[in-house]
């Protein structure tokens, strides 16, 4: 199977270079990686034409933008950037984050539960961050999602969800997408993936108001809402988030911001997280 990486990158000259090292070791490697330069002041670019020098599969693509760094449009329109420049000639499509270290197997792994379960749509490892010299799960989600940092994608099911939607709560609608598509998500435990930069380090205020104006956008209803807010909260260890989520979705509601999702969507969406919320009270 042939997968190909698109890397959206903004100033990650400290880290994409281990990012690329650890592509170029794996043990099946991908056809095609493409690196969105996205508006870097860095030496980005530079270190990525670099690597280009000796491993053909790797490209750079330049992206201007603006400076401000909200989660979910920036990161997926400079993805979209990278998409327009490839074929179609691939198996799995992959967007990475460039911030990471990905182990030698990681995708020989991964393509093994593509091509062994055609129902398959979706499949990623953990996410893991450094601690006081220790490696620890990076635990802001449960353990049956894929971070944003490493989706891959089968292609037919990319086509279903009909591509990354480039707003906040992105990396959520594609995988509750996918289910109502009728493909399977799978995660794999033993996939440890260093996650060399904290996730939302670079994301100002506002962006604390987004996430509640994603779980508006993504047809949650107020309930589960609240509930998702309080548990994000809490894992994040800053009560006060609730507050702002809170703020985030009545905002987005009185503004009758556009979903994410259909309605007929937008209901399987409640049925599927009511069902999920009931099978961990019953143990």
């Amino acid at each position: 199977m042939k997968y190909y990486i698109i890397i959206p990158a903004h100033n990650e000259e400290k880290f994409i270079g281990l990012t690329l090292q650890s592509l170029v070791e794996q043990t099946i490697l991908p056809s095609k990686i493409v690196v969105v330069n996205d508006n870097s002041t860095d030496k980005t670019a530079e270190i990525v034409l670099d690597f280009a020098k000796n491993n053909p599969n790797i490209t750079l693509v330049n992206k201007t933008s603006e400076a401000i760094h909200l989660p979910g449009s920036k990161v997926i329109q400079a993805f979209q950037k990278g998409l327009e420049t490839i074929d179609d000639d691939y198996d799995i499509i992959v967007k990475l984050d460039g911030d990471l270290i990905l182990p030698s197997h990681y995708f020989e792994t991964i393509l093994n539960y593509f091509k062994f379960d055609s129902t398959i749509g979706m499949a990623g490892g953990f996410a893991y961050i450094e601690k006081n010299g220790e490696w620890i799960l990076e635990n802001l989600t449960d353990k049956d999602h894929i971070r944003g940092a490493f989706k891959a994608y089968r292609k037919k099911c990319f086509q279903d969800i009909d591509g990354l939607k480039p707003a906040m709560g992105w990396d959520t609608v594609d995988e509750l997408l996918a289910k109502f598509h009728g493909w399977k998500v799978v995660t794999d435990a033993t996939l440890k993936v260093k996650h060399l930069k904290p996730t939302g380090a670079n994301y100002n205020k506002l962006a604390q108001y987004k996430q509640g104006e994603a779980f508006y956008t993504l047809g949650y209803g107020f309930i589960i809402t609240a509930i998702a807010s309080a548990k994000l909260a809490f894992m994040k260890r800053k009560p006060l988030l609730f507050v702002d989520y809170i703020k985030g979705f009545w905002k987005a509601k009185s503004e009758k911001k556009p979903l994410l999702v259909s309605k007929e969507q937008a209901k399987f969406i409640r049925k599927y997280r009511w069902g999920k919320m009931k099978e961990k009270l019953m143990g």
